[in-house]
């Protein structure tokens, strides 16, 4: 038996802990999958952990990690820990309520500023930071959407703080990833502890690939009965190709690049054997620069030429919309509360990390005096790139963002640091602490219909004491 010994030299410092209360009791939610995984051993532990991870590399889930000091790509497998990330049904189903509520108010802000523009006539969200945006698309404007959706696939960012309670830690609407991982770790540990799934009466996440294929359907142009459905992927060298080709395969689309597109007649047919065949919904992942050379950027190969002239037309939807890339720039972000009240007339369910808009003085102030203890943030990057995270950070590196933020203030927000929860992690065969964080995902369809997937993939940072998830 491994719990005594475990439990004594598992640190639980002043951080909320997933599995563990303040006295070292193992939550509620947690006990059976606790005795049931503790109950082996170290070695059975270590065996699975190998199991999966020789699973994932078989089945090649991977992804590419881009360095600046690397000359080239680097190409790994997701890091998949064996200790199972619980969340208790009844604050799933606050995150639930809360993830539906922020699609919904964050789908209206889109129709909004591409029809009436009424939040910036009202002065809720400065126009400025909404139509100099670099995600703002005019090509947009007056455009109705199939199904009113603007946001089919979303990913939001959670972590909860030192109290357990759950924030909102940015919003991912333009391409999101991450679907294909949460999927494929839900399916290793069903092979690994088929019983103890069952037994804990953990929801179920496979059904969800039926729902992301009907929600697809449902916006079919013209409300066609047997739509074509393609994904768009940029091809085998992206980062995320393997979980383009999962999802393709998992729904039954066919998977695409723009070469086997063609735009005729203000459609878009695919090429194949028995000639062209017309695609009713277009599901892309990659950004809206590279999506159609004669509306975007020039350069792109990626892309179908013609494709945002048939989207006018009304003969094919593109998931997501070109252009939701305005509602998650970390700047729009900080109003998503306000677009809540405006839109729905209700308080946010899940609250924002406090957040400075640095082009304003007084935030920018107050910031630049307290940069050791702030995360600044590039508001239109992701993925941890144009990121300060104060409190690691180097002298030069704090002077050279607040150089920065003096020269481009509209460029960054900043936000406090949040002592973010933990949740145990086995390394070198014990259970050791690591911070979290958490990406849920929705999917919006016709008539505003969302589905929230009953699981999230949680990343882990990974290096002992870090609280940026990915290190």
């Amino acid at each position: 038996m491994l719990s005594h010994r475990h439990q004594s030299h598992y640190p639980l410092e002043q951080d909320y802990d997933e599995m563990f209360d303040p006295n070292m009791k193992v939550r509620s939610h947690y006990e059976q999958i606790y005795q049931h995984m503790m109950a082996g051993g170290t070695e059975i532990l270590n065996r699975k952990k190998q199991f999966a991870e020789r699973r994932m590399l078989e089945e090649g889930i991977t992804f590419t990690l881009y360095q600046s000091n690397e000359p080239e790509q680097l190409e790994r497998t997701i890091p998949f820990d064996i200790i199972p990330r619980v969340i208790a049904s009844q604050e799933w189903s606050h995150v639930e309520k809360g993830m539906k509520q922020r699609v919904t108010a964050l789908n209206c802000f889109l129709h909004d500023i591409y029809h009436e523009q009424r939040i910036l006539r009202d002065r809720v969200i400065p126009r400025q930071m909404v139509v100099a945006n670099r995600y703002y698309r005019h090509e947009m404007m007056g455009i109705d959407v199939p199904g009113g959706a603007y946001i089919t696939t979303a990913g939001i960012d959670l972590v909860r703080d030192h109290k357990g309670q759950f924030y909102v830690l940015e919003d991912n609407l333009r391409t999101p990833s991450g679907f294909s991982y949460l999927f494929k770790t839900r399916t290793i540990m069903k092979e690994l502890y088929p019983d103890l799934i069952h037994v804990c009466e953990v929801c179920d996440v496979e059904q969800s690939l039926n729902d992301f294929l009907s929600t697809l359907r449902s916006l079919a142009p013209n409300h066609r009965s047997d739509p074509t459905i393609a994904l768009l992927t940029p091809g085998q060298f992206n980062s995320a190709f393997y979980e383009h080709a999962f999802l393709a395969q998992q729904m039954g689309i066919h998977l695409v690049e723009g070469r086997d597109l063609v735009y005729k007649d203000h459609k878009i047919y695919m090429r194949g054997i028995g000639g062209l065949r017309q695609v009713d919904v277009i599901y892309r992942r990659l950004d809206d620069d590279y999506l159609d050379p004669l509306a975007f950027l020039p350069e792109s190969l990626l892309g179908v030429a013609g494709i945002m002239n048939a989207y006018r037309a009304g003969n094919i939807n593109i998931v997501n919309a070109p252009g939701t890339g305005v509602a998650d720039d970390k700047a729009v972000y900080a109003f998503v509360p306000d677009m809540i009240r405006y839109y729905l007339g209700e308080e946010p369910i899940i609250p924002n990390v406090p957040t400075y808009i640095l082009s304003r003085k007084k935030d920018r102030e107050y910031v630049l005096d307290h940069l050791p203890s702030m995360v600044v943030k590039e508001t239109s990057l992701s993925g941890g790139y144009g990121m300060l995270v104060g409190p690691a950070a180097e002298p030069g590196q704090l002077r050279d963002f607040a150089d920065r933020i003096k020269r481009n203030p509209e460029r960054y927000i900043a936000q406090p640091t949040i002592r973010l929860s933990q949740a145990p992690v086995l390394v070198d065969g014990q259970l050791t602490p690591r911070h979290i964080d958490l990406r849920a995902f929705a999917l919006l369809g016709a008539n505003n219909r969302i589905h929230v997937i009953p699981g999230g993939l949680t990343r882990v940072a990974l290096k002992k004491g870090s609280r940026k998830t990915g290190d």
